[in-house]
């Protein structure tokens, strides 16, 4: 995920007047968060409620001016994207909190009458998605799951899922959310899980690229900012410096990049003498900030293709598929694929990869908007010379013992696809194919595969131990791991079986089910016993980012990001 890299890196900027603007915002967070740890869990849940009710009253204006922002012309089909990424995914996670609440104040589990089983590992599986009706009829055919971390048991998770809101009084202080600034609702997501998940009132400071939807925030969220629970303010790198080293700001949470992260904890790296002594706080472990921060981070995500005996159709659905998991949003997003692991021992590969270059080539133009992303894509020209070069995009096919260096560890947050092979069939390809994208990629948020029935049920246990084994917090099977942030019930971030500097460990894992192809019932058929319409089918998400789960241990019942 990126976002401005000088973030953070000298508050030298600011003037006397707007510092002490900064400061009275956070007197007022100060006092709201002792308000909001007075709230009972019923007063929140009809905080929420009104929440929702503003925020609906937005939608048109939220969505056109996020469309307009990524100079997206009236009436282009594709600003429709901007109504999914942005509102409606706020309004889902508002009724799934919501929902979360009202169990809570019935005295009840949050995952009361959810399905709890058990997956591979020693781990507990819980039924997280579809829970209604309304999730049955929009996501017909997508199912998921949410993997605990080994050890943690259903009655743990039972009696921990709630997070803070367990715990109402208990204040968590005032934090800090750096926005996002590709996708309109990660900012609003990033302060609910702040004030529901940690009982945190927060300032949020929206990316530069957001700047345009600050009057729709503000009253998209007045029933959080007139009581004092949000302040929303703008600004560049000195504003963020001067907030991230705030005394009375006791945590940090940042949707951006890693070099971005770097800067707010070890210190800015833009002269000589920066980096250097950037150096040797790393090396002697200490830290820049003095406070907790979580991140999401982004990186590398990769599309396992899992050969098997394809129709025509299956392979021009799955190429389109894939298209979109690298071009939506024109590629700036966190969770596209980019790097295409596919068999060279596959007898349709050729076909395939015919397929994939056509619907990449002929999928709808989009203006590359992000900022910094025009540099990117110049720079996986210079990596790889001999790339396709279509419309407004790149194809990296790469043959076996070419260098894919630079393709596997660079995000290059732009619509810039890879292709790289490794050789095998079956069992033994898939789990090759495993150990390369938790060896080889760079980043554990999300991973993608596909795979037809057939191939699948000849698997047999080796299937879902291949899935256990892929150490990514959002794995989907037949379907984008986007599907895994928007689905409220669903954990998001990276996998908790990796340990790093950079984020908080997630103590979950999400996996969701979805048909092979749109064309092929047969398949969905074979999946589920039943007709195309209602089958199962799969994927997997994960992560830590997701509503309120037990402190530590396992994800919240149906409650959101």
């Amino acid at each position: 995920m990126m976002t401005q890299p000088t973030t953070a890196t000298t508050d030298a900027g600011l003037d006397d007047l707007e510092r002490s603007a900064l400061d009275a915002d956070i007197s007022v967070l100060q006092q709201g968060a002792l308000s909001w740890a007075n709230l009972t869990v019923t007063q929140r849940l009809t905080l929420l409620r009104a929440l929702r009710t503003s925020v609906t009253a937005t939608i048109d204006d939220w969505a056109n001016t996020a469309a307009d922002s990524k100079r997206l012309r009236a009436g282009h089909p594709l600003r429709g994207e901007e109504w999914l990424s942005g509102p409606y995914s706020v309004l889902g996670a508002i009724d799934a909190y919501a929902d979360t609440l009202g169990r809570l104040t019935e005295g009840r589990s949050a995952l009361d009458g959810v399905n709890i089983g058990r997956a591979p590992g020693g781990r507990t599986r819980i039924d997280a998605f579809p829970l209604t009706g309304i999730d049955r009829f929009l996501l017909s055919g997508f199912s998921g799951e949410v993997w605990l971390s080994p050890g943690i048991t259903p009655n743990t998770a039972r009696a921990a899922a709630g997070l803070a809101q367990l715990t109402p009084s208990a204040s968590g202080g005032v934090g800090l959310v750096l926005g996002a600034g590709n996708i309109t609702s990660i900012p609003v997501l990033d302060v609910m899980y702040e004030l529901l998940a940690h009982n945190r009132v927060v300032l949020l400071k929206v990316n530069p690229t957001q700047d345009a939807l600050v009057p729709v925030y503000e009253r998209a969220l007045a029933p959080l900012i007139e009581p004092g629970f949000l302040r929303i303010v703008r600004g560049g790198p000195a504003v963020g410096a001067h907030l991230t080293a705030h005394p009375d700001l006791v945590h940090v949470h940042i949707t951006g990049s890693a070099a971005t992260f770097d800067a707010i904890v070890w210190g800015p790296s833009g002269t000589a003498s920066q980096a250097s002594a950037t150096r040797r706080r790393r090396r002697e472990n200490r830290p820049k900030l003095k406070k907790p921060i979580t991140a999401e981070l982004g990186g590398v995500s990769p599309i396992i293709v899992v050969p098997g005996e394809w129709t025509d159709a299956d392979l021009t659905h799955q190429a389109e598929h894939i298209a979109t998991m690298r071009l939506q949003n024109c590629g700036h997003n966190c969770i596209a694929g980019q790097v295409v692991i596919m068999s060279s021992d596959w007898p349709q590969a050729e076909q395939f990869r015919a397929a994939l270059r056509r619907a990449y080539a002929t999928a709808p133009e989009r203006p590359i908007w992000y900022p910094g992303s025009p540099q990117r894509m110049a720079q996986a020209g210079e990596d790889y010379p001999d790339a396709l070069v279509l419309a407004d995009r790149l194809l990296v096919e790469l043959d076996a013992g070419q260098d894919a260096t630079a393709i596997e560890s660079t995000e290059y947050f732009a619509p810039v696809l890879g292709v790289v092979q490794l050789p095998g069939t079956g069992q033994a390809f898939l789990d090759a194919a495993v150990a390369h994208a938790n060896d080889e990629l760079q980043g554990t948020l999300g991973a993608n595969l596909l795979i037809d029935p057939v191939t699948e049920r000849s698997l047999g246990t080796g299937f879902e131990r291949a899935i256990a084994e892929l150490r990514y917090g959002s794995i989907a099977i037949n379907a984008w791991t986007a599907f895994g942030f928007i689905i409220p019930t669903l954990t998001w971030g990276r996998s908790p079986a990796t340990r790093s500097t950079r984020s908080a460990a997630a103590s979950a894992w999400c996996t969701t089910r979805c048909c092979w192809t749109a064309w092929s019932a047969r398949w969905c058929a074979a999946r589920s016993g039943r007709s195309r319409g209602h089958c199962r089918c799969p994927t997997a998400a994960g992560g830590s980012r997701s509503c309120p789960s037990p402190r530590g241990s396992s994800p919240p019942a149906p409650a959101p990001r």
